[in-house]
C-alpha cells in the first residue's frame, strides 16, 4: 500500500527544527521586539498621566497599552516556543503556541473593554475632574508612539496571526490616542466632562468587532477548523475524477499556525503498484489548488479500506 507524506520546501518545514526560520512570525520577531519596547517605555508615561488628569479616557488609553505590552510579550514568547525542536511527545513542537498567544490577547482585550464600559457609566453618574492640557499633551505622545508601532506591525499583519493581534491593539490605541485628544479639546473648550466618558466608551466599542474576529479566528484553528478556501467536497471530487481512483475519504485539512496548513486523505485505487504517482499528482493538485505543501496521502485498495472502515472510532 502506498503512503505519501511531504513537507512543501516553500514554508521550510524539517524535522527537528521546530518553527521555520522563514516563517511569518519568525520575521516579524524583530519588529515585535521594537514595538514592545516602545509601548513598555511609553505605557508608565500614560498610565501616569490619566491617574494624574483623572481622565477616563486616558486610562481607556492606558488599559490598552497595558494589553498592548502584555500581548507583545506573548507574541515574542510564542515565537521563542514555536521554535524549539519537536519532541516525541510533541511531534509538532509548540508551533500552536502562536495561536494561543493570540486568543489570550482578544480574551483579555475584551476583559479590558467591559471594565472601561462599566467605568464610563460610572463617570456618567458621578463626573470626576479633568485636567485638559496634561491630558492632551499625553495623547499626542501616545499617538506617535503608537504609529510608530503601527508602522513596525504592517507587513507582518497580513502574515501571521499572531502579529495580527498585535497590529489590532496597537491600532486601537492610535485611535484611542486620536479621541483622548479630541476629548481634552472639548473638555477645555467648553467644560463638558461627560465628554470624556463618552470617548472611552467609544473606544472600548470600535475594537470589539475586530477583536471578536480575531478570537473566531483563533478558536476555528485550535478546533481544527478548514483553512480559508480549503473545499474539501470540491477536492474529493476532484480526486475521484483521477484516473484509476475508486473513491476518496476520511480528507482533513487544517492550521498548524499562521502560514502552515496541512491536509491528509485516503484514496482507494484499482491498482496500488500506481500510487507513487497518484500521490505526486494529488500533492501538485492540493498545492496548486489550495496552497497547502504539508500533505499526507494513503493510497490502499478495497480490502484495506474495509478493514479500516471497521476499525472502532
Amino acid at each position: 500500500m502506498g503512503h505519501g507524506h511531504s513537507h512543501g520546501s516553500g514554508l521550510g518545514h524539517s524535522h527537528g527544527r521546530g518553527i521555520p526560520t522563514g516563517s511569518a512570525a519568525a520575521r516579524n520577531k524583530g519588529r515585535l521586539a521594537w514595538a514592545l519596547a516602545l509601548t513598555l517605555a511609553y505605557m508608565l508615561a500614560e498610565i501616569i498621566g490619566g491617574l494624574l488628569t483623572g481622565s477616563l479616557a486616558l486610562l481607556a488609553d492606558a488599559a490598552h497599552m497595558v494589553t498592548d505590552a502584555g500581548g507583545l510579550a506573548l507574541s515574542l514568547l510564542a515565537i521563542h516556543y514555536a521554535g524549539k525542536a519537536p519532541t516525541p511527545g510533541k511531534s509538532f513542537g509548540y508551533m500552536r503556541f502562536e495561536i494561543l498567544a493570540a486568543l489570550a490577547n482578544a480574551v483579555v482585550l475584551l476583559g479590558v473593554t467591559a471594565y472601561i464600559l462599566y467605568e464610563a457609566y460610572r463617570r456618567f453618574v458621578e463626573p470626576t475632574e479633568i485636567l485638559g492640557w496634561p491630558m492632551m499633551l499625553v495623547a499626542v505622545v501616545g499617538l506617535g508612539v503608537n504609529l510608530a508601532s503601527m508602522r513596525l506591525l504592517a507587513g507582518g499583519s497580513s502574515e501571521s496571526l499572531n502579529v495580527r493581534g498585535a497590529y489590532f491593539e496597537v491600532f486601537s490605541d492610535m485611535l484611542g490616542s486620536l479621541g483622548v485628544i479630541v476629548a481634552a479639546l472639548v473638555v477645555m473648550a467648553t467644560g463638558w466632562r461627560w465628554v470624556d466618558p463618552l470617548v472611552g466608551a467609544g473606544i472600548g466599542l470600535f475594537i470589539v468587532p475586530r477583536t471578536w474576529r480575531l478570537l473566531s479566528e483563533a478558536l476555528h484553528i485550535l478546533l481544527e477548523g478548514t483553512p480559508p478556501g480549503g473545499d474539501l467536497g470540491r477536492l474529493k471530487a476532484e480526486i475521484e475524477a483521477m484516473p484509476g481512483v475508486r473513491r476518496a475519504y476520511d480528507l482533513h485539512a487544517w492550521t498548524l499556525t499562521s502560514g502552515f496548513d496541512a491536509l491528509s486523505g485516503h484514496v482507494v485505487v484499482d491498482d496500488v503498484s500506481a500510487g507513487p504517482g497518484l500521490i505526486r499528482t494529488v500533492r501538485r493538485l492540493v498545492k496548486e489548488r489550495y496552497g497547502i505543501e504539508h500533505v499526507t496521502v494513503q493510497v490502499e485498495d478495497e480490502a484495506l479500506a474495509a478493514e479500516a472502515a471497521r476499525l472502532p472510532v
